[in-house]
Formats: structure tokens, C-alpha cells, sequence
């Protein structure tokens, strides 16, 4: 056992006191450089963003928490697709040349419970299922505050926004003003999805995460695989190979029960380009991939997935079903997983994935929990007619879904 001197103590408590008086300069610097008064708020429409592409750029780079899906390389192409009537609340620095602080897009629904009563929803869609704003990491409370005291004088009375990193940086930050500020707030919908947090020795987490069993059998199945043919895991990240690949990916996607439901990206032309003008955008700022698995000199898996900074996220996979009995989809993840988990960069990889889903909740064993937010802007706001009628709303979407499946069943 070692033995800690007097002295040592003191030099401890010394240190101890120099970092925290550091911080709290560092601090009260950053709080002077982005006091309130120093912000420029104005709401803009999404396809009005064009001319400050560069510094939402940086923005993201900066940002407390990453979203690759409200950068512009995807943001603007979906927008195409999926952003009518969809605007972004955009925080400046007062100063000059002034900067980009904060990024947070929303539309207004103006009926969302059967009758006028107004929300701001942060926006979502089918192909990006995370609705985190971009903040300046630096000023991160400072930036929300001057956001929700815009919203309180221009927006609606009533806030949602989806799809929530509920423990994140951004959630924490939010959470510590809603409570300063004491403004009505609730959750909705809370779950959690798998993700990848490589901690200790990376390369070793497949092998924690499986288990013998697991990986016995996918041995097994991979020598049945390679007895019939040659096989080959290969990534993919520059544009013109990411183009290539992502056409692999289409077909698969097409050939399979995706497209037999009509859901499959090839099936609609403006989600299609959406798609491939949205990946070529992220490629060529190195922050897209297609991870293919080959039998012989054909494609029978593949995954899409994207990067913004530190994070990951597993966006979309396909496999060719002919081979389903050799499991490709999970051998192809298994792969992948283990190419994620030695990048050093990488701190996480976020699933998009459902709740509970039967495959890579047995791959990726941490989780990320989300939830969607409702937040009451003003005092006067209807927040707990609001309140009850999202819970309504939200249980009969619950129903159908069970009805619905009990007609296909």
C-alpha cells in the first residue's frame, strides 16, 4: 500500500485548487464572450441555408453533441424530400466577423391533435432518426438559453422535439435551464436502441460481446459459406466507390422484403436521389462508408454507415435473402463491428435501430436512451391539455400497431 506524505497532500489540494480556478476563469471568459446580449437569433427556411454552408460546417464540427443528420451534406438533400415548410432557428455571435452557434430546425404543426393548437416540432423523418440540435460546445447553456428565449417571443407556446439523446450533453444542458427557468416540461416515448461504446481493449469486444455460443455458430455458418464459395468483407469510402457500392445497395434492398413492401429506397425516385446525393455530399468530407460481404464475386450484404467527428452511426443494411440461411446480415455486422470497435477515433456507433431488436441488441450491448421532449415555452402555454393529448395520441398510434400487425399475422 502506498504511503501519501503531508506534503504530497498538500501539493494536491494546491493542484487540486489550480484546476478549479482555471475552469472557472475559463468559464466566466466563455459566459463574457456569449453573454445574452451578445446573440443575433433569426429563423430562416431550410432551403435558404445554401450561402452559409461553411460555417454550419464548422458548427457541426464544434458541436456539443454530433447529429450527422442536421449537417448540411445531408440536411439540405433531405430537405427535398422531407422538409417541407421546415426552418432552422439559427444563433449568431453578436461579435464580427460574427460566427454560427447554434442550428436547430422545426416546423410548425398547426393541427397536431385534431384541432388548432399550434406545436414547434423539431424535425425528423423516416431516414434520420435523431433530433439533437447543433450547439456550439463552448456556450453550449448560453446558446440554448438564447434559442428558447427566441421561441418564447416568435414560436408557438408548445415545444416537441423527437427522437432526443435523453442522456446526452444536450439533453443535460436543456434539462439544467428547463429547471433554472422553471418551464413545464415531459417525456415522451421513452426507449433506448443499441449502440457501441468500445471501452478497455477494442479488440477484444466482439468476442465479450458474443459469447462462446454465439460465435461458435457463426463459425459454423462461415466455414458452410466458404465451402460453397470465396468470401470478402470490404469498406468502401471514397465518392466514386461509395457510388458504386451504394447502387450494390439498392439492388439488395430492392430484392428483399423491403421492396416487396414498397419501402426500399430504389422504389421512390426522389428518395433515391435523395439518398445518393446525400452520401456522395458526406464522402466526400470523409464521413460516409458501404461495407459490402461478397460470396465469390457477388454482393450478399451490405451497410451504410455515416460519421460526424467522434460518432458513428449504423444507418442501413440489406442482404441478399437467397442466403438467409448463412445469416449474412449478421455476419456482415460482426465484421463491421469489429472494424468500428479498433478505430481509435471512434468513441461511439449509434444503431438507428428499434427498440429491442433481435439482432443487434445481441451484438451491440450498450444502449442509448432517447425520448421525445414537450416543452412549455410560455406560462400561459396549454401544456397539460398538451400534455394529455399527446399521451392519447401516442396510445392510439400504440393500437393500430398492434391491429395492424394482428391483419398481416
Amino acid at each position: 500500500m502506498a504511503v501519501v506524505s503531508s506534503a504530497d497532500l498538500a501539493r494536491g489540494v494546491v493542484l487540486d485548487r489550480a484546476v478549479s480556478a482555471i475552469t472557472s476563469a475559463r468559464r466566466a471568459v466563455v459566459a463574457e464572450r456569449y453573454a445574452p446580449r451578445s446573440f443575433s437569433v433569426e429563423w430562416t427556411k431550410l432551403e435558404e441555408l445554401e450561402p452559409i454552408v461553411e460555417e454550419w460546417r464548422e458548427l457541426a464540427g464544434r458541436a456539443l453533441e454530433p447529429n450527422v443528420f442536421y449537417e448540411p451534406a445531408f440536411a439540405l438533400e433531405a430537405a427535398r424530400v422531407f422538409g417541407r415548410d421546415v426552418g432552422a432557428v439559427l444563433v449568431w455571435s453578436g461579435t464580427l466577423p460574427r460566427k454560427l452557434l447554434g442550428f436547430f430546425p422545426a416546423r410548425v404543426e398547426r393541427r397536431r391533435y385534431g384541432y388548432k393548437l399550434p406545436v414547434l416540432v423539431g424535425w425528423t423523418h423516416p431516414y434520420a432518426p435523431l433530433g439533437t440540435p447543433l450547439v456550439e460546445r463552448e456556450a453550449a447553456e448560453p446558446v440554448i438559453a438564447a434559442w428558447l428565449a427566441h421561441l418564447a417571443d416568435h414560436a408557438p407556446a408548445l415545444l416537441l422535439l423527437p427522437y432526443l439523446s435523453s442522456e446526452g450533453p444536450f439533453a443535460l444542458a436543456l434539462g439544467a435551464i428547463l429547471r433554472r427557468a422553471e418551464m413545464l416540461t415531459a417525456d415522451f416515448s421513452r426507449h433506448s436502441r443499441a449502440q457501441l461504446v468500445p471501452r478497455g481493449d477494442r479488440s477484444t469486444y466482439v468476442e465479450w460481446a458474443l459469447g462462446a455460443r454465439k460465435r461458435k455458430d457463426l463459425r459454423r455458418l462461415g466455414r458452410r459459406l466458404s465451402e460453397a464459395g470465396a468470401t470478402l468483407f470490404t469498406t468502401r469510402r471514397e465518392p466514386d466507390d461509395v457510388a458504386a457500392a451504394l447502387d450494390e445497395f439498392f439492388a439488395l434492398e430492392a430484392s428483399g422484403w423491403k421492396g416487396r413492401a414498397g419501402t426500399a429506397a430504389a422504389g421512390r425516385k426522389d428518395v433515391k436521389r435523395f439518398v445518393a446525393a446525400a452520401l456522395g455530399g458526406l464522402a466526400a468530407e470523409d464521413k460516409a462508408a458501404v461495407s459490402r460481404l461478397y460470396f465469390d464475386d457477388r454482393p450478399i450484404a451490405a451497410a451504410i454507415t455515416l460519421r460526424s467527428v467522434d460518432t458513428a452511426w449504423f444507418w442501413k443494411i440489406a442482404y441478399d435473402e437467397a442466403f438467409a440461411r448463412y445469416s449474412p446480415g449478421v455476419m456482415l455486422t460482426v465484421a463491421l463491428t469489429e472494424e468500428l470497435a479498433e478505430d481509435p477515433t471512434l468513441a461511439r456507433a449509434d444503431s438507428c435501430a428499434t427498440a429491442d431488436h433481435p439482432m443487434i441488441d445481441h451484438i451491440w450491448r450498450e444502449q442509448l436512451a432517447l425520448c421525445d421532449r414537450l416543452i412549455a415555452l410560455r406560462p400561459k402555454a396549454p401544456f397539460m391539455l398538451a400534455r394529455r393529448a399527446e399521451s392519447l395520441r401516442r396510445a392510439a398510434v400504440v393500437g393500430l400497431k398492434h391491429i395492424r400487425g394482428w391483419f398481416r399475422a
